[in-house]
Formats: C-alpha cells, structure tokens, sequence
C-alpha cells in the first residue's frame, strides 16, 4: 500500500493567541512541526502541543526559526552562521525540554528558504542537528526543500526527506510562489486534495503557469494558519484514503 506523511505547522501561538485549530489539525495529521520559540510559541504552548501529540499519536517534529517574533520568522535576517547555530540549537532544546520526542526537524518560513539555497546557513543548522541527534542517541531527520540543506545534512550523516506543499503555489522552476504574489496560496479544499493524490500517484504538481513539476516528496504540508486549514485536511485525508493510500508518518 502506497503511504505518505501528512504534515502541518503548529503550536504557533503568539502572545497567548493561537494562529490555528491545533485540536482540529491534530486529529488529522501524521506529523506536526511544532513552534519552539523562535517565531511563535512559547513553554506553555510546547508543553500543550506535546500533550496533544501523544494523545493522538502524531509524530512530533522541531520547528525552529530565525529568532524573529516581530514578524513571524518570515523575514530574512543577516546572522552570522555561529549565532544562528546556537538560536537553532536553544529552539530545538526548548521543545525537547517540553517533553518532546524530536522525530525531524523542519525549519520555518525565510529561515528555510534562507538555508536550503545558502550553504553556511544550512551547516549551522545541521549542526543543532546533530547536537539534537548526540542528545537523543539517533540521527534526528531534516525535513525541508532546499539543495543546500540535503546537502549539508548528508556531510554530517542526517536523513533528509523532501516535502510538498499543498497550500502553496508552485513557480515553473519548483520554487514556492512568495507569500504576497498572486497565487501564493490556495484555499480551495477539492483542489487542494486533488494536488494530495497527485503528489503520490504521479509525484508531479502544477505551477502557477500550468507547468508540470517533478516533485518526490515524503511528506505533505498544510500550513495550520492558512485559511480554510481544517476542512483542506479533512478533504485531504479523505482523498488519500479513498485511493488507498495510508497517512503515516515515515520518523
């Protein structure tokens, strides 16, 4: 039977306020990529969404970010690779303190963009990695795009896996459309889990242009703060399951 992993962004609380239906999204994912501080979140929050990962049997994975509240991790800062290591690192320490089982870590919004094209930045987040990794006793999983990353986590021995994304508009060259621009996100439930299924059958996904894009992906996303996040993955779920293909997390 074919599988995939279906992921999604939570315990992204700010100020006290939850950006998503985390009971919702729980109930219906295989993974979740927990905020630890960096763009949102906080001890309380991680504690809550360990809790409710162990109630519903949802892998837990470590989101971390570039430390930037103010705009929710998805602004490009200029770090120097050590601070960005050691911001990386006290995040991924932060969740495994809550309790977390750390099965993978994915990194947030222009922190993942930034690292998975240049190769520094992806080293020093490989290298919070592989202390998460001596910590835990077994290589901790990353979980992103960029060439860079895949890179940099094969040097230092880590499995890297591939995702895609559903709620995100794709360019002709495989890059997501930017947040912002016409197309960036879709809303659309029926063709958002059209996109699921395709992903698996056919591993390809239309671009914005109608381009047909290449794309081998271990695990799906929707991101718990897009409009409409709850019914995309119910209809997701329904989708996959209807052609037989079983959601579970491959960690």
């Amino acid at each position: 039977m074919a599988a995939i992993d279906l992921n999604a962004d939570l315990g992204e609380v700010v100020d006290g306020v939850p950006t998503a239906d985390d009971d919702a999204m729980f109930a219906v994912i295989s993974s979740a990529s927990i905020a630890c501080g960096g763009h949102a979140g906080d001890a309380a929050s991680m504690r809550a969404a360990v809790e409710r990962a162990q109630r519903t049997g949802v892998a837990i994975g470590a989101h971390p970010s570039y430390p930037d509240r103010a705009d929710f991790g998805r602004r490009p800062l200029a770090m120097d690779p050590a601070d960005l290591r050691a911001a990386v690192a006290a995040q991924l320490t932060a969740l495994a303190d809550a309790g977390a089982d750390i099965r993978y870590v994915k990194p947030h919004g222009a922190l993942y963009h930034a690292a998975g094209a240049d190769p520094a930045l992806a080293r020093a987040v490989v290298a919070a990695v592989v202390a998460l990794s001596d910590r835990v006793g077994r290589p901790v999983p990353l979980l992103a795009l960029g060439d860079a990353l895949a890179t940099a986590a094969g040097d230092a021995g880590l499995p890297f896996h591939r995702e895609a994304f559903l709620d995100r508009g794709y360019r002709s060259d495989g890059s997501l459309v930017p947040r912002g621009a016409a197309g960036a996100l879709l809303h659309d439930p029926g063709v958002v889990a059209a996109r699921a299924v395709r992903l698996v059958r056919r591993r390809t996904v239309e671009a914005v242009d109608g381009t047909e894009v290449e794309t081998a992906a271990a695990s799906l996303c929707l991101h718990g703060d897009t409009p409409a996040a709850v019914a995309m993955a119910h209809a997701v779920r329904a989708a996959l399951v209807a052609e037989g293909i079983e959601v579970r997390a491959p960690w």
